[in-house]
């Protein structure tokens, strides 16, 4: 009988983890969704841009999970803001980017040749990690996310970092 219980609750133990790890298989919104998901305009040090929409990308983690980017106007910026802000990227839960941990919440980024630059709203930079590059990218775009087996590749052109559920 406490064989048949042992068995019971690895096969609980087994259904439950696998159901966890199919929810956060990422999943790149298309443009439709795209539309309900990246606001037209994000603020940051004191000002609010518009958003590039056609620069914009999103990822969904499992149910109601999302980490949604966009490229922005910051023609209105100071040139300091302009030189290491680009866009904006929000995350509704903890995530991680190139092996490093975001909590939740709300940020500024910019690239740079070596690494991408994640800001809080005030602009001061919280968090760097170095990019790569995928000189195998035929067609890269300003902006854009794909899906990868270790998760999601958040590019600028060509080059890249990964991201994945923390």
């Amino acid at each position: 009988m406490t064989l048949i219980k042992n068995f019971t609750v690895l096969l609980f133990i087994f259904v439950s983890v696998n159901g966890i790890f199919a929810q956060t298989k990422p999943e790149i919104l298309n443009d439709e969704a795209l539309k309900r998901v990246v606001p037209v305009s994000f603020y940051f040090a004191g000002q609010s841009a518009p958003t590039q929409m056609r620069n914009s990308a999103a990822v969904q983690f499992g149910k109601d999970r999302f980490v949604v980017v966009g490229m922005v106007d910051t023609s209105g910026y100071s040139t300091e803001i302009q030189g290491k802000y680009e866009g904006f990227f929000i995350t509704d839960f903890p995530v991680k980017i190139g092996g490093k941990s975001l909590n939740t919440g709300a940020y500024g980024f910019g690239f740079s040749k070596e690494a991408l630059n994640i800001f809080d709203l005030s602009s001061k930079q919280i968090l760097s990690v170095k990019v790569a590059e995928d000189a195998e990218l035929k067609r890269p775009r300003p902006l854009m996310m794909t899906a990868d087996d270790k998760g999601v590749r958040f590019y600028k052109g060509k080059t890249f970092v990964m991201l994945s559920a923390k």
